[in-house]
């Protein structure tokens, strides 16, 4: 019972977004979770560190190295200027953008990527008079549905992958396409969405903050860039993914220009805190089997999770009740090794459900964080607007492909 208590109240803090009246947020809710679990002695000391999968956590924090030796070489800088060269034609400008931030977020992670390009996005519209929320919502939508297409897309995808012993090619080859239709469809929606909203506009001019944009150097984003290159071809090899991105990090440390602290001062150490205390308050709940009895109940009521239809539903609503990467947590361990479509299934649908609402995705709060430090407010009706037709034309896309692809 203690168990289900600590983990009711973390996960309604999560929920959210902290607790009313403290300063709390949810890495703080999730982390007061994990202590508590140890605590209370539902989780002993030992049991909470064994129970942390290192190999994901050494991964993500591989690729926030390489995203930190991009952005202080100023490839983001680089990109964002080029970008907005296009600005003269609105519907080009969003195709460009959401492209170029699906594959940032592909190979990089989602959650970096928008934490890097938002202050930029914001900083360029409204120097030209656009109205920024449409474009924010491409960046948001983009970004999570980019990041599907790969096990390094963003921290659930990892996760997975870790756990599941995926491949990458293979998922890489099965995911892409349903991403490719969703990212197509997705742009559609937010164009006819917005329409006559995404012109330029002097109204729309106002006070902002000129981001810190470290100057394009030209050598340390090629080193950058041919890091992610040798990272994705050691992922074809036997050797464990988060050994080469740790490999593939640490040459990058051993720089003359760029100081260590400097680096390392990009690593969002609030995420994997946060992944982190949800290994413990997972591993807690699933001591007492409560989540095993849910699951049982479901499957006695014709709702199997192995059933890729049940699989996608349930992911999408835990999704956005708890955000995407608990809600994998939760699920992982009542998928099947020797059937690798439920794991891509997974994968696919608690990305995609991200978009449906602000809460679903780590990354969407990172754009409205960022975009509000620069006075432009991405509210949760507004973003709803795009996002529930989006995360539904995406799940439909993902269930049609899964018939195709002969899951069942």
């Amino acid at each position: 019972m203690t168990a289900l208590i600590i983990f009711s109240i973390s996960y309604l803090g999560i929920a959210l977004g902290g607790v009313p009246g403290l300063a709390l947020d949810r890495v703080g809710v999730a982390l007061l979770g994990a202590i508590a679990m140890v605590a209370f002695h539902v989780v002993s000391p030992s049991e909470a560190v064994a129970c942390i999968d290192f190999p994901t956590l050494c991964l993500l924090y591989a690729l926030m190295i390489i995203s930190a030796q991009l952005r202080l070489g100023g490839f983001y800088t680089y990109t964002a200027a080029k970008t907005a060269d296009l600005l003269s034609r609105p519907g080009v400008f969003l195709a460009v953008l959401m492209v170029v931030s699906a594959v940032l977020s592909a190979l990089l992670a989602n959650d970096i990527i928008c934490f890097a390009m938002t202050p930029m996005l914001v900083f360029a519209l409204k120097k030209s008079g656009f109205h920024p929320v449409p474009f924010l919502v491409g960046l948001a939508v983009s970004s999570n549905i980019g990041s599907a297409a790969t096990l390094i897309g963003n921290p659930q995808n990892m996760l997975i992958g870790q756990v599941g012993q995926l491949d990458f090619m293979d998922f890489l080859i099965w995911a892409t396409p349903p991403s490719v239709a969703a990212l197509s469809a997705s742009y559609l929606i937010i164009l006819c969405g917005y329409g006559r909203r995404m012109k330029s506009c002097e109204e729309n001019k106002g006070d902002f903050l000129h981001p810190d944009w470290p100057e394009f150097d030209l050598w340390q984003t090629v080193k950058g860039l041919s890091a992610i290159v040798c990272l994705v071809g050691l992922f074809m090899t036997s050797i464990p993914r988060e050994v080469s991105a740790l490999v593939i990090a640490a040459v990058l440390l051993c720089s003359r220009k760029l100081e260590t602290r400097e680096i390392l001062g990009l690593v969002d150490w609030h995420l994997i805190t946060l992944f982190c205390s949800l290994f413990v308050i997972i591993h807690g709940i699933s001591k007492e089997g409560m989540i095993d009895s849910v699951v049982r109940h479901l499957a006695y009521a014709g709702f199997d999770l192995p059933n890729l239809l049940v699989l996608t539903g349930v992911s999408t609503i835990l999704s956005n009740i708890f955000s995407n990467v608990p809600a994998v947590m939760l699920l992982l361990k009542f998928l099947d090794p020797l059937r690798p479509e439920q794991w891509y299934t997974l994968a696919l649908s608690s990305t995609f459900a991200g978009n449906l609402f602000l809460l679903g995705s780590i990354a969407n709060l990172i754009v409205v964080e960022k975009a509000g430090e620069q006075g432009v407010t991405l509210g949760f009706k507004e973003h709803a607007l795009i996002g529930v037709p989006v995360t539904l034309v995406s799940i439909v896309i993902l269930l049609g492909w899964t018939l195709i692809s002969g899951g069942s």
